[in-house]
């Protein structure tokens, strides 16, 4: 009897002693012995020892045993599977991936790095980002929200504060531009108005959740135009909106008419629809004839404010008779071919780059298509192509051809409207471009089609972009 109760005590304690020397592992997606290796701090060798029946290739949601390495395993233990088991934390420091969001917005939204994103999220750097995903937030990051959380007193109420506000779409104005003003992302602006995700119409009235800051500073920048634009475009639930109710100028209806032009040699869409006040889409909406080439020579028909077409000198025909058949000679343009390899000169630089942002901006969340070159999808050439081409300005089919285009400039030099290059996938040519939307304090952000993520806008501060730029071109002067 007494030997029977000697080996029932022996086997107990080298249960304990096993319970101490190794730590329980389930595998989650995407991890590998290399990537569960990182986080214990231990040789991959030693968990194959310590696993001598496991598979190679791992199945989800089976159980590793990892060596404690530690000596205070029984203090320790739950500190270590705290730090280094994404699983394990708490639903406050998990993220859900919605539709169109981006690593960086993600960041930006918990105050963090993207390398620390995807420190924490080592299955990022192989399979991308994908909707529906639960990615991991740092500690540091869970932790600092919490604190603001329980001291109030320390953060000013005006900062935290937020505030409905309520704004009417206007011409040429994009989800991208909307959401900036206001302090979110595309993707929180389509959350809170769900029947914008497929088109942006003008004159729609958005409800737009943001912090009181932004709410006051808009109230601000309208309260410095005219009140005729604040009645028109933007209607905000705020007190300083009620104020200069004073005498309000007379609006005197503008007076349109209809005037005929000719195409000219080397004349483009955007330069005819800036000569009249319009836009492109405009143009081609009053002419539908030429939205695939504008033939020298051609006449168009273009309703303009008459002020406008005074100015360009056009030939006014108020009493067009639509019924009258006209025989319209139209010239060969097959001969002409713009240089790709230089500068693109245009008389009104920061007006057509802008509206290339806008254009582009409003394809993100469009899907990664290889050799796409429509809303159907794009590659990332295809939509510098489509983009530029809506301007009439024709670039080489290839990203690598594209950099050849233009005047290569520094970092340092960059701008919006440069189209930016990479060598991606340890590539040693040139494979990846996108277009500068904005540069601020030595951070470059660009829209591009990425293969991961569709149409988004990224940064050269992420570490993948980082490693992987190779140069800025100036297309546009």
């Amino acid at each position: 009897m007494v030997f029977r109760l000697i080996i029932v005590l022996f086997f107990f304690s080298v249960g304990v002693f096993s319970q101490e020397k190794f730590i329980k592992h389930k595998i989650s997606n995407g991890e590998n012995l290399t990537v569960i290796a990182k986080k214990y701090g231990v040789k991959t060798k030693d968990i194959e020892d310590a696993n001598p029946n496991a598979p190679k290739v791992l199945k989800l949601n089976s159980v590793l045993l990892i060596p404690n390495t530690n000596k205070k395993a029984t203090t320790k233990k739950n500190e270590i599977v705290a730090k280094t088991t994404p699983a394990i934390i708490s639903n406050s420091g998990l993220h859900e991936v919605q539709e169109r969001e981006s690593l960086w917005a993600i960041s930006k939204k918990y105050n963090i790095s993207v390398d620390d994103l995807k420190k924490a999220n080592p299955s990022l750097e192989s399979e991308g980002l994908k909707i529906g995903q639960k990615l991991n937030i740092p500690s540091n990051a869970i932790v600092s929200t919490e604190k603001t959380k329980k001291n109030p007193q320390t953060e000013k109420p005006e900062l935290i504060a937020s505030t409905d506000v309520e704004v009417k779409v206007k011409p040429k104005e994009t989800k991208y531009l909307i959401a900036k003003k206001y302090g979110i992302t595309v993707a929180e602006l389509e959350r809170q108005n769900p029947s914008i995700k497929k088109k942006l119409p003008v004159g729609y009235v958005l409800k737009i959740r943001t912090s009181k800051e932004k709410a006051d500073q808009q109230i601000q920048d309208i309260a410095v135009g005219s009140e005729t634009q604040i009645a028109e475009n933007t209607v905000l639930t705020s007190e300083n909106i009620i104020k200069n109710d004073e005498a309000k100028p007379e609006i005197i209806p503008a007076q349109n008419v209809d005037v005929v032009v000719e195409v000219q040699p080397r004349e483009t869409k955007y330069a005819i629809a800036k000569k009249y006040g319009l836009t492109v889409a405009e143009l081609e909406r009053q002419n539908p004839s030429i939205k695939g080439k504008l033939p020298v020579g051609f006449l168009l028909k273009i309703n303009a404010l008459k002020e406008k077409a005074d100015a360009a000198g056009s030939v006014i025909t108020p009493d067009v008779n639509e019924n009258s058949s006209t025989t319209t000679q139209v010239a060969d343009n097959s001969d002409f071919k713009k240089d790709t390899t230089s500068v693109f000169h245009v008389s009104n630089h920061s007006e057509l780059v802008n509206q290339l942002i806008d254009n582009a901006t409003e394809n993100i969340g469009t899907r990664y298509r290889s050799g796409g070159t429509t809303k159907a999808g794009f590659d990332c050439s295809g939509l510098m192509i489509c983009t530029f081409n809506n301007f009439d300005i024709k670039l080489p089919r290839s990203s690598i051809e594209q950099s050849r285009v233009g005047t290569k400039v520094g970092t340092e030099e960059a701008q919006k409207g440069d189209l930016i290059f990479f060598k991606t996938n340890g590539r040693r040519h040139i494979n990846h471009v996108g277009m500068v939307v904005e540069v601020v304090d030595g951070e470059i952000k660009f829209v591009h089609s990425s293969t991961h993520g569709g149409v988004i806008i990224s940064s050269t501060k992420e570490p993948y972009y980082q490693r992987s730029f190779s140069q800025v071109n100036r297309v546009l002067q």
